[in-house]
């Protein structure tokens, strides 16, 4: 095997398949990346058994051939030549030898024999959408996804079609958000749920695509494939939570702030929490009152107030920070509404103006 490239475009391709290997445990073979190289294209491809891509680039192609290294090495190598616009790369023995103007390098071979077959769904379910779509259903409803594998269900990411939207849920049972995706066509499955810790792996290879990408799936993978890569996930066989049957039918209180100052109250009520990370919201329509309280017998309090429009019932009811700050990074409207059911019931955040996500926090009992 002998072929030259861009440095450029190898570390790009290079920087998609090199997260995945190395998280297939003591499997040696698991921590390579397997490069074939055939009709002037160079085909990456890692796994870990339970995420496998393969990325193509374009390559000066002498001589064909397969060989399989590690990727830690071979990455932590090219990464420090700066200097370099092109890398040769020529299988000499049992050593693939890359070289370029300045550097040089010998990197010992796993026998890619060994190197196990990244599946293909040859039946299934499928759609088309931007890619750019995509990754933000997945982000904006991620962080919501338990990080316990005990019920998998709760550690993934739900995808169902409801008429022209594609719906993205997660929950961890103590808060819930949905986002919804509008897509040209009515799509046709039931569900799908994709794993929390390929997630992120799904995500980044994604994110940089502008173009649409093609969704494959059956009832054990699902998979992703554009112009120069196609990259595959084991799937969760699980039911999720019938989650519309806890959503609030009527709020009995509601208030509309602005965002950037609810965020800022959160931010600075945060530093006088107790070790639950517990913050009060004092809610009081009549007296046109809304505040957030904290208190440390270790630190001391803090009282925050909020200028908002308030109606309906008062209301003190105490949440995790966590749980009420971590969705704002999926709401881009500059005010938001929180609707309250009563006491120890769920409160619901929305974007003002945005009917595409909304978030279930649940009190904590007191």
């Amino acid at each position: 095997m002998k072929f030259e490239c861009t440095k450029e475009r190898f570390i790009k391709s290079f920087s998609k398949v090199d997260k995945v290997s190395g998280k297939g445990g003591t499997n040696p073979i698991l921590k390579a990346v397997l490069l074939e190289a055939k009709n002037s294209t160079l085909t990456m491809k890692a796994t870990n058994l339970d995420l496998g891509i393969e990325v193509t680039l374009p390559i000066k192609l002498e001589e064909v051939g397969t060989v399989a290294v590690s990727s830690s090495i071979l990455g932590n190598f090219v990464a420090g030549l700066d200097k370099e616009k092109s890398f040769v790369f020529e299988k000499v023995d049992e050593v693939l030898k890359v070289s370029s103007e300045h550097s040089s390098g010998s990197l010992k071979l796993f026998a890619h024999e060994e190197f196990p077959s990244i599946p293909r769904i040859t039946e299934g379910r499928s759609f088309s959408i931007p890619a750019k779509d995509f990754v933000k259903g997945l982000q904006s409803v991620v962080y919501s996804a338990s990080l316990s594998s005990i019920k998998p269900e709760l550690s993934s990411v739900y995808i169902y079609p409801d008429g022209t939207d594609l719906v993205f849920v997660a929950t961890d049972s103590f808060r819930l958000a949905e986002k919804r995706i509008k897509v040209s066509e009515k799509l046709d499955f039931e569900r799908v749920l994709i794993p929390f810790k390929n997630v992120a792996d799904i995500v980044r290879i994604l994110e940089d695509k502008e173009e649409s990408v093609s969704v494959v799936f059956d009832s054990n993978q699902i998979s992703f494939t554009g112009e120069d890569y196609y990259l595959v996930s084991r799937v969760v066989d699980a039911t999720f939570p019938a989650y519309k049957q806890i959503l609030p039918k009527d709020a009995t209180t509601e208030a509309v702030v602005l965002k950037q100052d609810f965020l800022d109250a959160l931010k600075v009520s945060r530093v006088f929490s107790d070790s639950f990370n517990r913050i009060t919201l004092v809610i009081s329509p009549k007296e046109k009152s809304f505040f957030i309280s904290t208190k440390n017998s270790d630190v001391g309090e803090n009282t925050t107030s909020l200028n908002g429009a308030l109606k309906g019932e008062a209301l003190q009811i105490s949440f995790n920070y966590k749980n009420l700050f971590d969705c704002f990074q999926s709401i881009h409207a500059d005010s938001v509404s929180l609707s309250f059911d009563g006491l120890n019931k769920p409160l619901i955040v929305k974007g003002v103006g945005d009917t595409s996500f909304f978030y279930l926090a649940m009190p904590m009992n007191k």
